[in-house]
């Protein structure tokens, strides 16, 4: 059963409980050369402990944005933002941010190097944790053979299991993801969304995932939010905690599409408030 947004959307129901992350009215902007750019307008949301929560919508609607707002990278110009209660107003280690360039990475250190390095540069951890939870969580993702292997060696993939493998080593409240996935090829980013929800079952962390793809956005997400073309405003909230990677082909999954692009593609947003 849909219920009404303040602005009047339509939106699914949202999670009960205590909100680990909540933002609230917040506004966005920018500065180019020539023009202030307002990013976002007046966007409200809560993300749960737990949840794999999907910023979805056009390019230039202010995805990328508020992800850097939550990172604590972007003040905002209006509006708040808080973690577990504590309010946002500069980065820090409960919120990790891994990007879609690879050489997010030190080229001259090890993948264990690349893993331990924030957690002994924070001193978050006793120094004779560090390692065995570095080996730990690249066990994890898959990479305990290349402990030892350096950047240059490794597959754009591989790379970026690292750098999962490294956010997630601080165990940070939420995990910020920036189209991780976007510059693989189609065969390894499906794979590497396969292996994120592998993580996910197995460490439950909570994710804050940006995308512009309809369909990793409910493969990956349990919960997809919808945002309206630049500036962005939040049109509409999904559940899609009940698919899974099987259910590609199923005529629930093709039907929360459809009615995604319709949603972002065919109709203006004056048309979805009426």
């Amino acid at each position: 059963m849909l219920v009404r947004a303040a602005d009047g959307i339509a939106m699914e129901p949202r999670v009960s409980g205590h909100a680990l992350l909540e933002v609230r009215d917040l506004v966005l902007q920018y500065k180019t050369w020539e023009h202030l750019v307002t990013a976002t307008w007046n966007v409200n949301f809560d993300v749960y402990a737990g949840d794999r929560f999907v910023l979805l919508g056009p390019s230039g609607c202010g995805k990328s944005s508020i992800l850097k707002a939550v990172g604590g990278f972007l003040a905002p110009v209006s509006g708040a933002m808080k973690l577990d209660g504590r309010l946002i107003t500069a980065p820090g280690p409960d919120r990790l941010m891994v990007f879609q360039e690879f050489e997010q990475l030190l080229p001259w250190k090890s993948v264990r190097d690349n893993v331990t390095f924030p957690m002994r540069v924070t001193r978050r951890f006793p120094a004779r944790e560090i390692e065995q939870r570095a080996d730990e969580v690249i066990e994890k993702v898959g990479l305990g053979r290349f402990v030892d292997a350096f950047p240059h060696t490794l597959s754009g993939g591989m790379k970026m299991r690292v750098a999962i493998a490294r956010a997630l080593a601080m165990e940070p409240a939420i995990l910020l993801m920036d189209e991780p996935f976007a510059a693989l090829d189609a065969l390894t980013r499906r794979r590497m969304q396969e292996e994120l929800l592998s993580l996910w079952q197995q460490t439950a962390f909570t994710m804050l995932f940006v995308t512009h793809s309809i369909e990793e956005a409910i493969l990956v997400g349990s919960r997809v939010l919808v945002l309206s073309p630049h500036p962005g405003r939040v049109r509409a909230e999904f559940n899609a905690h009940q698919f899974t990677l099987a259910d590609i082909e199923a005529p629930g999954f093709a039907a929360l599409q459809r009615r995604i692009h319709d949603m972002l593609f065919q109709k203006p947003l004056a048309e979805q408030r009426s």
